[in-house]
């Protein structure tokens, strides 16, 4: 698990108690991985040691004496006092004081001028040389920093509100010039001097817009057949629209992007005339899909599902995209759902590639906007037209990634309704080494009272599935794995996820439930950023480059390695990502209960040895109650060790469920809990993605099962582990062993206990 890293805060409240309610207690220690121990045997693991942290007394003292210290270059301050202290009734006790000499003031100075950012090396040495624990030169040298910094947004503010008084006194004086002018032709008074500003810009704005329809009708007529006013073709990027879903990074660029997509470049200006009439063909089939029942869309004798008419859609829509490429099978399906969330705010969601990334990371890996077309009319998402490339994923190592390159299009048909289609690009630009393409995809949107919205989505893929790990292939290929039923169960998660965090009506009777609203809001952001860093992690995505592991008693373990440099999120240093899938003769829903459950957690996790897990704070986040963000804490059975907290959030649905988790710092958490911004809290999220095995009796999670009936579960089981905190250094084979045995050993631990507990 990664190394514990500590965030100073002055004169921070401690909200955790060493008795399990919200009170102060030790700081957390991280685990970390050193070489290969010998002594690894009988599911024990070894070479994982909690270090030693100095206690949470001198660590407030050295935090206090260095942040004044810092600012005051000297001068006398309050040194932290000790646990016992705190326990002392005394009210007015006198603190006592403590400040550097000036020798070690003046030899820190010097040495922040040649290096502001000294390691641990550096920081022990400095320390032996000036008499100082390496703590209490690590937090001068922050506080140092963060003065220096304080200085020099000190000197760009007074500079900016100078410039700022020039030009206030340069507006004053033209002014009073334009009320004085007069015409040159009758000597009147001038019109700009009676126009107001906002009404300047608006005539020229209207101007500027008129000409754009009338270009983009003319256009449209051409190649359309008839005029269409919808599309003004603007090259300046939409302005996003702000709804607060965290943020996702990279979710609007393409990093680490696979050959197919980084091959592909912003649409020529004479392919936009045949995007465009494409979309608008889009379009009016994903409204008509959405809308047709049978014999186009038939239900199953159950009733349960809705089975697409191959031969009838080639009968109904005879020209679309082109016929089927050979070696391509169809897959397409149809879900309806109402969900708690106004129908512009789903739109909106659905125009932004960041705020769409974020929601459904589960499915996106990663996405981007190639070029926009049109930004819409009349302020809204009307008539817009981006161009984009996403890719697909399913949250396993073991299911190859879909890359799409096509146009999104958005259109208001009538009051209350939207609807945004995806269709692909292909015949534009074809490329061979395309596997999958979409045909007219998306959702209808439907305005319903109390800020609900009815949603249709369609999926339309035509795919060449090769690659898919046999665990796998009875999944993807019924559909389910890429399907609309997972999108809307996704996003209806998501829109009671976001429906809880605007909630004010907190219940302040249950224990553990965090009531202050900043709080459950800083909390809820850092569990979505650990989410979708979790996501982003697990799946075949073109970004990543998998090593497989075979002999571990699971499927083929798959590692990889990544650098982290300069990420607050993440502590900097070698991280070593390992995972792997496997089947459970056991529906999803049972395993989602153990794995989230803290009653059941010292059955499988090794990283707990064998300590007692309490649920310290919770944050319930939608109707099941598997929905949930937990804050817990490992009180380990060694009394040597200190204890540890973990952030969690497991989150479930009919389609796929998820128990993520990360080892967190007590003091950031603190912070955290007061409402203080969560980016800068360090997380390596690990856990597990459950699955239906796609077998005619599996359901999902959010199923019940009396009878243990239902299909089995496809299980991944993911690690992120901080293998070395120094970004340069090489991964040791001890490094990957220790991760192989571990992952292997927690595979075995979940089969013994499910397999007893169904038997």
């Amino acid at each position: 698990m990664p190394a514990g890293v500590m965030v100073p805060a002055r004169n921070m409240p401690s909200m955790i108690s060493g008795n399990g309610n919200i009170g102060g207690f030790g700081t957390i220690s991280g685990l970390s991985l050193g070489q290969p121990n010998n002594n690894m045997m009988e599911g024990q693991l070894h070479p994982f040691e909690m270090t030693q942290n100095t206690s949470e007394s001198e660590i407030a003292r050295m935090r206090d004496e260095e942040f004044d210290s810092a600012l005051k270059s000297g001068s006398e301050n309050h040194e932290g006092v000790s646990g016992e202290d705190d326990q002392d009734p005394r009210p007015n006790k006198k603190k006592r004081y403590h400040r550097h000499t000036q020798h070690q003031i003046q030899q820190m100075e010097a040495f922040f001028k040649e290096c502001p950012h000294p390691d641990d090396k550096q920081r022990k040495e400095l320390g032996r040389v000036l008499g100082l624990e390496p703590l209490q030169v690590k937090f001068w040298f922050q506080n140092k920093r963060t003065q220096m910094k304080t200085q020099h947004e000190r000197q760009e503010n007074s500079q900016l509100r100078a410039e700022n008084e020039k030009l206030r006194a340069d507006n004053m004086r033209y002014r009073e010039a334009l009320s004085t002018a007069s015409c040159p032709n009758c000597g009147g008074p001038t019109a700009v001097g009676q126009m107001s500003f906002d009404e300047h810009h608006l005539r020229l704005e209207n101007a500027r817009l008129r000409e754009e329809i009338d270009r983009i009708s003319a256009i449209a007529a051409k190649y359309v057949g008839k005029p269409v006013v919808s599309y003004p073709l603007l090259s300046s990027p939409m302005t996003p629209r702000p709804l607060d879903f965290g943020s996702q990074t990279g979710s609007g660029e393409m990093y680490g992007t696979g050959e197919l997509l980084r091959s592909i470049n912003a649409p020529a200006e004479a392919d936009k005339p045949m995007i465009i009439e494409l979309a608008v063909a889009a379009m009016e089939e994903l409204v008509r899909l959405a809308q047709m029942g049978e014999p186009l869309w038939m239900t199953s004798l159950d009733g349960s599902t809705t089975v697409f008419n191959e031969e009838e859609y080639i009968r109904t829509f005879p020209r679309g995209i082109g016929p089927k490429p050979t070696g391509f099978k169809c897959e397409a399906s149809k879900e309806t759902c109402v969900l708690i969330m106004n129908h512009i705010s789903l739109v909106e969601i659905l125009m932004d590639v960041q705020q769409w990334s974020t929601v459904f990371s589960a499915i996106v890996s990663k996405a981007s906007t190639l070029d926009v077309l049109s930004t819409g009319i009349a302020g809204n998402y009307n008539g817009a037209l981006q161009v984009m490339t996403a890719e697909f994923q399913v949250p396993s190592p073991l299911v190859p990634t879909r890359e799409s390159y096509y146009v999104r299009y958005c259109k208001h048909h009538a009051e209350g309704t939207w609807a945004v289609v995806d269709v692909s690009l292909d015949n534009i630009r074809p490329n061979p080494a395309m596997r999958c393409r979409r045909r007219p995809s998306g959702c209808l949107i439907q305005e319903m009272p109390n800020g609900y919205s009815k949603v249709t989505w369609i999926e339309h893929f035509e795919v060449e599935d090769r690659g898919v790990h046999n665990l796998y292939k009875q999944l993807v290929s019924s559909g389910h794995a890429f399907g609309a039923k997972r999108w809307i169960a996704t996003l209806d998660r998501q829109c009671e996820r976001l429906a809880s965090l605007m909630a004010t009506n907190i219940p302040t009777g249950d224990a553990g439930v965090i009531t202050n609203q900043d709080g459950r809001k800083s909390m809820l952001k850092l569990a979505e950023r650990m989410v979708i860093s979790f996501c982003a992690g697990v799946g075949a995505s073109t970004a990543h480059t998998w090593t497989t592991l075979s002999g571990t008693g699971a499927d083929d373990v798959r590692v990889m390695t990544r650098k982290s440099v300069d990420d607050p999120g993440r502590p900097p240093g070698i991280v070593l990502s390992a995972a792997t899938s496997f089947w459970l003769p056991v529906s999803p829903k049972r395993v989602f209960d153990f794995l989230r459950d803290e009653n059941s957690r010292n059955e499988w996790d090794i990283l707990s040895n064998g300590g007692v897990v309490q649920e310290m704070a919770h944050i319930a986040n939608g109707r099941d109650t598997g929905n949930c963000v937990s804050l817990l804490r490992v009180n380990s059975a060694n009394s040597s060790q200190t204890n540890m907290l973990i952030l969690q959030e497991s989150c479930t649905d009919p389609t796929a469920s998820f128990v993520i988790y990360a080892p967190v710092d007590i003091v950031a958490m603190n912070v955290v809990l007061n409402g203080g911004d969560p980016d800068y809290v360090a997380l390596l999220p690990s856990g597990f993605a459950i699955l239906p095995d796609g077998s005619s009796g599996s359901s999902g999670s959010g199923v019940a099962d009396a009878g243990g009936s239902s299909g089995g579960s496809l299980l991944t089981v993911a690690f992120q582990i901080l293998v070395d905190s120094v970004p340069t250094a090489k991964l040791s084979l001890g490094s990957v062993a220790t991760v192989n045995n571990l992952i292997a050993c927690t595979v075995e631990r979940i089969k013994a206990s499910l397999t007893c507990e169904n038997a």
